[in-house]
């Protein structure tokens, strides 16, 4: 009982250990802090790769080498079907695209993908990240009436107003193709008539994008959604007529950071809008490789809110690609979706032994991020490292202070070695009061790391307003809050770490305390 109440008298009173206390706080609460963030970070970046990258993927070696996929994927049903809930093939190349904005041309390298509209939203979360409610319910290469979302859906009304999306679709076309044929017949008529000299002012331009609702052109209802698409997709595009108010090219998905840039308010600026017509160029397959142009007209935005995808993508049904590049039904891979519970590696390794090596790479979604995921976890684990180091200094302040106390309390040592406390029970004394400053140290940072990882965004929020800087500019970041994960399982690590180290610290001078003689103690000073 006795140790329990010097303990206690010794926490009160003794002063000087409170800056163990307020290090070993400051420890704990900065690693809860900085764990839920960086698992927060990961848990998105991992969410939005796996929504992109179905959960097994069967590759060829090469662009298109998988001659017969649906006779691959019949084996592969064969192989693994009780545990695949999806397939779908696709076709990968790089390309590059070609538009006119504001005036200007834009070019670009992409990834042009071919996917297969009915069945890719099955194996991934592709359609989630679309702009059009209808095509995130069953996806269409067709031009949607309108209807596209004017903020950001995965976001809400916390994001800022996407101006011009509240016009985009056939609406937009319509808009385009008037202020186009108003400008070609300006053209004509100066190039006709010899005494008509007008200024390059007095010309109507292309249109540029709006910037804000005043911009918008008053329009009649768009046109049939299943209006006329130029047909023959497996040759070259026929020249025929076309009437772009009331026709669209193939359909294509553009990446949004193909077709927008984002100011340093967070505010998108449109580059092009669904309804625009942009140029694809690809090479050819086969040993004589050509250059194959094709007008597109984009019919949505893809935002899975991770540039490198966003920045490059372009998807168009499966069909045109292949007859684009001279391929047949030759496809890239194929991407398979497993069923709930299934374990991707377990499926991975009978594919692999099943489809011959020289032919076929079988991977799962983490494997074709491997090195990504891997250097986030390594960047987690050594700031972990190096925070810890915190409540290792504290640690050091524990020890250096309760050496002190040994030697200020040498003669109180004595007076209860002589009354009958054994060396056990000194030892006792001064681990508690160790524990005792862990437990409080590691409890308030506990509280503390909580209560901010809980108000962090409100916190954010107020060192934005005194700073009148963005702390968290969802211009790089992308987020418009900062996610955050609370692992109980980490955290238990935390509070079990402090507390170890307090207690450690606190071995050294114990030991001291236990072997101090009862007659040498008494006659110190």
């Amino acid at each position: 009982m006795y140790k329990l109440l010097l303990c206690w008298r010794y926490l009160r009173t003794r002063y000087i250990a409170l800056a163990s206390i307020i290090s070993v706080t400051l420890g704990v609460a900065t690693m809860i802090v900085v764990n839920a963030v960086m698992a927060g970070f990961s848990h998105e970046m991992e969410d939005r790769m796996h929504g992109i990258l179905s959960d097994v993927v069967l590759e060829g070696h090469g662009l298109e080498n998988i001659e017969n996929p649906q006779f691959v994927m019949d084996n592969i049903q064969a192989v693994a079907g009780k545990w695949i809930s999806g397939m779908t093939p696709t076709v990968h190349v790089p390309g590059i695209i070609t538009f006119n904005a504001n005036g200007q041309s834009h070019s670009q390298q992409i990834m042009f993908i071919g996917i297969d509209e009915a069945t890719y939203a099955s194996v991934s979360d592709f359609s989630k990240f679309l702009q059009n409610p209808e095509n995130r319910k069953q996806l269409s290469f067709q031009l949607r009436d309108g209807g596209y979302d004017v903020r950001d859906h995965q976001v809400g009304n916390k994001s800022p107003l996407r101006v011009g999306m509240e016009q985009a679709g056939w609406r937009w076309r319509r808009i385009m193709a008037e202020r186009q044929k108003a400008w070609a017949d300006n053209q004509s008529r100066t190039s006709t008539d010899g005494e008509h000299s007008s200024s390059p002012q007095e010309i109507v331009r292309p249109p540029l994008r709006p910037q804000n609702p005043e911009e918008q052109a008053n329009s009649d209802s768009a046109p049939d959604a299943h209006a006329k698409t130029p047909q023959n997709p497996f040759g070259p595009q026929p020249i025929v007529e076309f009437d772009s108010a009331t026709e669209q090219h193939p359909g294509v998905v553009l990446g949004i950071a193909l077709a927008s840039v984002r100011d340093h308010e967070g505010n998108d600026r449109f580059l092009l809008l669904p309804g625009d017509d942009v140029n694809i160029t690809v090479p050819t397959a086969g040993t004589q490789i050509k250059r194959q142009d094709w007008q597109f007209t984009v019919v949505d935005f893809y935002e899975s809110k991770m540039s490198e995808y966003d920045s490059t993508f372009v998807f168009v049904p499966i069909k045109q690609l292949q007859a684009m590049r001279g391929i047949g039904t030759n496809v890239s891979a194929i991407q398979i979706k497993l069923q709930p519970g299934a374990d991707a590696n377990t499926v991975r390794d009978l594919l692999r032994s099943k489809f011959p090596p020289e032919l076929y790479g079988v991977y799962t979604w983490r494997d074709k991020q491997g090195a990504l995921l891997a250097a986030v976890q390594m960047e987690r684990a050594v700031l972990n490292i190096l925070l810890f180091m915190i409540i290792a200094v504290a640690g050091f302040g524990i020890l250096a202070i309760f050496f002190m106390i040994v030697v200020e309390k040498t003669r109180d040592v004595g007076i209860l070695k002589s009354l009958g406390a054994s060396s056990r029970g000194i030892m006792g004394i001064f681990l508690g009061y160790g524990l005792s400053l862990g437990f409080v140290g590691a409890g308030v940072g506990l509280t503390i790391g909580l209560l901010f990882v809980h108000y962090i965004n409100q916190v954010r929020d107020g060192l934005e307003w005194i700073t009148g800087q963005p702390v968290f500019d969802p211009a790089i970041y992308y987020f418009y809050e900062i996610p955050t994960i609370i692992d109980p399982l980490t955290i238990s690590w935390i509070v079990f770490g402090a507390l170890s180290i307090a207690v450690v610290a606190s071995v050294l001078p114990a030991l001291r305390a236990a072997r101090l003689h009862p007659v040498e103690a008494l006659r110190y000073e």
